[in-house]
């Protein structure tokens, strides 16, 4: 009955080490895991800064290529008001004709419009 006694006093040890060895690992398992979780939470916020100053670049590039080309169409449209003007000047009765049917055909297809309703 001694032997039974020692063997078990000796399992009762060894489970109690176990149970503190599992204990640590728990412990240690849970710092690691608060630490990748402290890395991670700091490289998501790096990534969304980084998104954010990508985006706020890319906005800005927008801008300046919006802005060169409403530039390009305003020079193109003065061309046009230029060269309007010079053919007014050079063939006014011409002008005044195809203004008088350009009105004319408007005046038609607005009236049709409204007889249609």
């Amino acid at each position: 009955m001694s032997n039974v006694k020692d063997n078990l006093s000796e399992a009762g040890s060894h489970l109690k080490s176990a149970a503190v060895h599992a204990g640590d690992s728990v412990k240690g398992a849970a710092a690691a895991a608060g630490d990748e979780l402290r890395l991670g939470r700091a490289n998501m916020k790096a990534e969304l800064a980084d998104g954010a100053v990508a985006g706020i670049t890319a906005a800005e590039e927008m801008g300046a290529a919006a802005k060169e080309q409403m530039d390009v169409l305003m020079d193109k449209s003065r061309d046009m008001i230029d060269s309007t003007a010079e053919l007014i000047r050079e063939r006014p009765l011409t002008a005044f004709g195809v203004a008088f049917a350009a009105g004319w055909v408007i005046a038609k297809l607005a009236r049709s419009g409204n007889s249609e309703k």
